[in-house]
């Protein structure tokens, strides 16, 4: 009888989780899904097993099945203005399911880093490049850092079976409205006019497919083992650019460029270096640009935002 390979998907409620848990699906995996809330109904796959919990308590992690083959952490507080929540789910709920997994026989435990955990390391940003957690400015950078180091330290010493993936902007269908794409996709979709910066920064953004299929090339490969690997497309964009395409694709719009300061400590370049991953995994990203903006904007255009 051919074993059926059991995923939990930390956070399998949110944009990134919906999608890795429906390739899961695909693939006939045994999914299951844990977060502090039920599923939006749009996010909500039939054959998923969605347990509540909450991964800062660490009673409710013990209370969790060890009969998973692969974990992949992508729960945590979204809003880090809160920084007691922030600092809880990043890091001590990462630290509770690291520590609760690392005696079970699992195959791969995936975290999902942030190119925040660089700080105010110039791009293009290399994973050799090393950051003390007390020069990161933001709680979620510092929780992020934390959350990295101490999973690198335990497979150092226990041979846990970790690969960091540190991600730069996903973008895709299904995403929430409080973020950048989809707030632009909105205001242009509405032909209301909105305020914006200069968009002078350069962002790197990949498309979730390209990040799902980083994800399970991960999770079925030993070589990522104790790594830690940059996700994104290797080719930074400005944002005014971006604003400019999505309003020639929808064809409506009125961004006020300039109306929105930069922060003070705000960097104006933030993109990755993807050298490495192309290397162990053999992957490149397959989504183009303008060809994912594309398939975001006409699932928007079905969907209404909320």
């Amino acid at each position: 009888m051919i074993h059926k390979k059991k995923i939990l998907v930390v956070g399998g409620t949110g944009f990134i989780g919906y999608h890795l848990c429906k390739e899961a699906l695909k693939k006939n995996w045994a999914v299951t899904s844990i977060s502090k809330k039920k599923p939006k109904k749009i996010r909500s796959l039939s054959k998923v097993k969605y347990l509540i919990c909450d991964i800062s308590k660490k009673n409710q992690v013990s209370k969790l099945s060890n009969n998973f083959d692969y974990v992949v952490n992508l729960g945590g507080y979204v809003d880090h203005k809160n920084k007691n929540k922030t600092y809880n789910s990043h890091y001590i709920g990462c630290k509770n399911l690291a520590e609760y997994f690392v005696g079970k026989k699992i195959k791969s435990f995936i975290q999902l880093g942030s190119s925040v955990e660089y700080g105010s390391v110039r791009s293009p940003q290399k994973e050799t490049n090393i950051t003390n957690v007390k020069k990161l400015k933001s709680i979620y950078g510092k929780s992020k850092l934390l959350a990295t180091n101490l999973l690198i330290n335990l497979y150092k010493k226990k041979n846990f079976p970790v690969t960091i993936l540190r991600l730069y902007l996903a973008y895709g269908p299904y995403q929430d409205i409080n973020r950048f794409i989809p707030i632009i996709i909105d205001g242009c979709l509405r032909d209301t006019s909105f305020n914006s910066s200069k968009g002078t920064q350069k962002r790197d953004f990949i498309y979730i497919s390209d990040v799902i299929d980083i994800i399970i090339k991960s999770l079925n490969s030993e070589k990522t083992n104790g790594q830690i690997l940059n996700i994104g497309s290797g080719r930074p964009i400005k944002l005014k650019k971006i604003i400019k395409c999505i309003k020639k694709i929808i064809k409506k719009g009125k961004p006020i460029y300039g109306k929105i300061s930069l922060r003070k400590d705000e960097i104006l370049n933030i993109y990755p270096n993807i050298q490495k991953v192309k290397k162990i995994l053999k992957w490149n990203p397959k989504v183009e640009f303008t060809v994912g903006l594309k398939k975001t904007i006409q699932y928007y255009k079905m969907h209404k935002i909320k």
